[in-house]
């Protein structure tokens, strides 16, 4: 893991009328690494995803992505630069196969036409290249299968490959495991475990096991501020995190 910082965020703030969703939100993201963003619901952590993505222009403060201030950048402009958010880059066709979702996400991000089916069928460039994500996602056995006959789960691994077919620099994820059973998180587990070093992930999760497990890094959002950054076993052991969020029942199971 290098130690540059790739996405810096300073004192960003959103309000939606009267609610302070973020607070002065201060951030690092180190280039490789995988931080995870946890606190309890309610506390602005998909606020701050949609924040970064572009989804969402903060009311004030600064991002700064890979050495750029991309704060009034637009998302498409920021998914160039290399941002991607899993479920942003493009829905799932559930009338297509999974080869076929991914091959049109690699072509959107090289910024052709989606309207040509054919000339898309015959760029067996980007087709080689959208087989490598299935594999890379463990969709290979479901390569020809319509999206939408997927499980939860695989459509979760599918959307991941989505984003990967972008080449991401760094990969925003929103509760990945979210509605899993414990076969399909523990895929998605070593999914995301197999992508280290390939590609810097912000993880919003609520599975606290996952969460320790993958994480080098983990920063606590609580009522819209940061309380606290550190690595997993400096979080599981810190008086305010406890307190706020893991209770002490939960963070001596992970």
């Amino acid at each position: 893991m290098t130690h540059s910082t790739l996405l810096h965020v300073d004192g960003l703030v959103k309000r939606f009328g009267g609610l302070l969703a973020t607070d002065h939100v201060q951030l690092n993201v180190v280039a490789g690494e995988i931080h995870a963003l946890i606190g309890p619901n309610g506390a602005g952590k998909t606020t701050l995803l949609h924040l970064i993505s572009g989804a969402l222009a903060p009311s004030a403060g600064r991002i700064n992505f890979d050495g750029m201030d991309v704060t009034r950048m637009p998302m498409h402009a920021r998914v160039g630069h290399g941002l991607a958010r899993s479920y942003q880059i493009t829905s799932i066709f559930e009338r297509l196969s999974v080869l076929d979702n991914v091959a049109l996400a690699v072509q959107a991000h090289a910024g052709h036409s989606l309207n040509f089916w054919k000339p898309a069928r015959r760029d067996t460039e980007r087709y080689a290249y959208a087989t490598e994500v299935v594999e890379r996602v463990g969709l290979v056995p479901k390569m020809q299968r319509l999206a939408g006959a997927l499980s939860h789960g695989e459509q979760r691994q599918l959307e991941v490959g989505l984003a990967l077919a972008t080449r991401p620099k760094l990969l925003l994820l929103d509760e990945p495991m979210a509605g899993m059973g414990p076969d399909e998180s523990e895929r998605m587990v070593s999914l995301l475990q197999s992508l280290r070093g390939e590609a810097t992930i912000l993880l919003v999760e609520h599975d606290m096991n996952a969460v320790f497990r993958l994480a080098d890094r983990i920063s606590v959002l609580v009522y819209g501020r940061v309380i606290a950054c550190g690595t997993p076993d400096e979080i599981r052991n810190h008086p305010e995190v406890r307190l706020a969020y893991l209770g002490d029942d939960e963070a001596a199971t992970v």
